[in-house]
């Protein structure tokens, strides 16, 4: 476990292997689950904000489903999260021409459309973060559909920590990731008896 001002990481971050490989999973995790992305502090908002701008790479039914019912719910926490259609994927989740499912928000993002990736829960996948009053706990979230990436980033040898460097970053900034890799890299270091 490290522990770096309110956050408590768990080791498998440090130690687990993890790169997304789309060609076998064909983006379950935007499908899979019995709910859409989870949503933080403003970002309901943010998804009203750029709604006209991210239209234009959505599916029709997950048009459909934003213009009836909102681009997100209430969950039984009573937190935000993405609607889904139908129960099933996310509505702002897309089909490319091979079958795999992609984020129309990242995609605008991806082309300058707009300026916000898309939600910090899917930016850090396989982190999940629970927080509690006092603390962050960083966690990473073991999912059956999520083998392939397991495999890839062994084959890879990139750790989850480096996987999902830039969302670290935007979570808790350069300098907090910074001291998460060197405190990572220290304890890699042999110790030495005198």
């Amino acid at each position: 476990m490290i522990l770096i001002d309110n956050t408590c990481i768990s080791d498998d971050v440090a130690e687990k292997f993890f790169v997304c490989n789309l060609d076998k999973c064909k983006g379950a995790c935007c499908v899979e689950g019995d709910m859409g992305a989870p949503l933080e502090g403003d970002e309901p908002a943010i998804l009203d904000r750029i709604y006209a701008d991210i239209k234009p790479y959505l599916s029709p039914e997950g048009i459909r489903v934003i213009e009836e019912k909102g681009g997100y719910e209430s969950d039984e926490d009573g937190s935000y999260v993405t609607t889904t259609v139908g129960g099933r994927e996310c509505v702002y989740a897309t089909w490319n021409e091979k079958g795999i499912l992609k984020c129309g928000i990242e995609e605008a993002y991806n082309d300058g459309k707009v300026d916000w990736k898309k939600p910090i829960s899917c930016h850090l996948y396989p982190i999940r973060v629970t927080k509690y009053e006092s603390f962050h706990a960083l966690n990473y979230d073991r999912w059956p559909i999520c083998s392939p990436a397991c495999g890839f980033g062994e084959q890879l040898n990139v750790p989850i920590y480096k996987f999902v460097r830039e969302a670290l970053i935007r979570a808790y900034g350069e300098e907090w990731y910074g001291r998460l890799t060197q405190a990572i890299e220290n304890s890699e270091q042999p110790t030495t008896n005198s």
